[in-house]
């Protein structure tokens, strides 16, 4: 197997993963980890993990202000989706399915934060993207999500 070349599109599971992979990151992802090292106190990409753990109000502030979206989902597994809507006062807008619309309306941004929740159905994994804030539908989120598709033509979900 050949070694992972740098800005190579690469996915872990868990903090440490990222940070001791770090070098073989985009710039953005780089960053990213190495800021949560700093805010961590400690190059130790264990001992960070464990300290990122306990954070409370890093946790759910970091998950909106990253952009790159695995570490996004790596922060919603580590914190916890319940944790990041429950600290963010996120409401539910529009359930339907396996998908909730959400609607955070805080200072973290200039407009309310608009996000779809999706659970995969065979694997139970939770995505969330954002959409506009003028969406409050979630089936209007996934067809905007899936270029104009509406959900209902999908192929069958597995």
């Amino acid at each position: 197997m050949s070694e992972p070349q740098p800005n190579q599109t690469l996915t872990f599971n868990r903090f440490a993963d990222w940070c001791l992979h770090k070098d073989n990151l985009t710039p953005e992802a780089r960053h990213t980890v190495e800021v949560l090292l700093e805010k961590a106190g400690t190059s130790d990409c264990y001992e960070a993990e464990r300290v990122l753990a306990s954070y409370t109000e890093l946790c759910s502030r970091a998950y909106l202000e990253e952009e790159n979206a695995e570490l996004r989902r790596v922060l919603i597994e580590g914190i916890g989706y319940d944790r990041i809507c429950k600290e963010l006062q996120a409401q539910v807008l529009d359930p339907w399915q396996e998908y909730t619309l959400l609607c955070i309306d805080t200072e973290v941004d200039v407009e309310p934060i608009h996000l779809l929740k999706m659970t995969c159905p065979s694997t139970g994994k939770i995505h969330v993207l954002r959409v506009p804030p003028q969406i409050n539908s979630a089936r209007v989120a996934i067809r905007w999500i899936n270029w104009d598709k509406d959900a209902q033509k999908f192929s069958v979900q597995t």
